[in-house]
């Protein structure tokens, strides 16, 4: 479903990401892991097309996004859910989630979303910055899921949100797969979690893949070594 190839992104003269490689087959959630500064948010905000790609390629079921700006990526199938949350603050609930509907030609905000996310059917005319980070990040999540991806991809969903919120959010994750069929990556830090969620565990260590392994093979001390500071 997401195929990377050969993906080198640079912020000026300064490489991040070193001819990165991977693919994630269609109903798959593979969790990125590392440290702060490894790569993780770059390589995000690269297959969104929010940074320019150096050279390499990004497909999505088949068609080639490597040169697609970010709304063209959403209609070819991407959805994302930045570091951050980065709501609306100042609309609604239902105004937020409605941002999402606009490559599908939906005028409201379909069923199936606040089936998903019970809490925000009740706050759909509470303001987006009036929300807990927990609530926060169910709306960023709704409102990407609203644009129909095929991919959806997650940087850092855990950040700011206490345990209990996480262990709902891997839950709602893997339902959200299950019932969509859709393919899932994660960037995150903490390791219960992708070990929670995930199919597979991607390592990045200094914009380089070290370490991919299906969840039954992960050797749990190593990937933790890798997250140490």
């Amino acid at each position: 479903m997401l195929n990377v190839s050969g993906l080198h992104v640079a912020y000026g003269s300064s490489e991040v990401l070193h001819g990165f490689n991977f693919n994630v087959a269609p109903g798959e959630i593979v969790a990125i892991m590392g440290r702060n500064g490894m790569g993780k948010t770059t390589l995000m905000k690269s297959l969104m097309g929010l940074v320019p790609t150096k050279s390499g390629r990004v497909t999505v079921d088949g068609a080639d996004l490597t040169g697609s700006k970010s709304h063209e990526r959403v209609k070819g199938g991407v959805g994302y859910v930045p570091q951050g949350r980065m709501i609306f603050s100042t609309m609604t609930v239902r105004e937020n989630i409605e941002t999402g509907l606009t490559v599908t030609g939906e005028k409201s905000v379909p069923g199936d979303i606040y089936e998903l996310f019970p809490v925000l059917l009740e706050m759909r005319k509470r303001r987006g910055g009036n929300l807990s980070g927990g609530q926060q990040q169910q709306l960023a999540v709704a409102r990407a899921l609203a644009s129909r991806p095929k991919v959806l991809l997650l940087d850092e969903p855990t950040e700011g949100i206490q345990p209990s919120i996480i262990r709902d959010m891997a839950r709602t994750l893997k339902k959200i797969r299950d019932e969509k069929g859709l393919s899932i990556v994660v960037s995150e830090q903490v390791l219960s979690f992708a070990l929670d969620i995930a199919d597979r565990v991607l390592v990045l260590e200094n914009g380089d893949l070290v370490h991919d392994e299906p969840i039954a093979a992960v050797d749990e001390a190593k990937v933790a070594k890798f997250l140490s500071v």
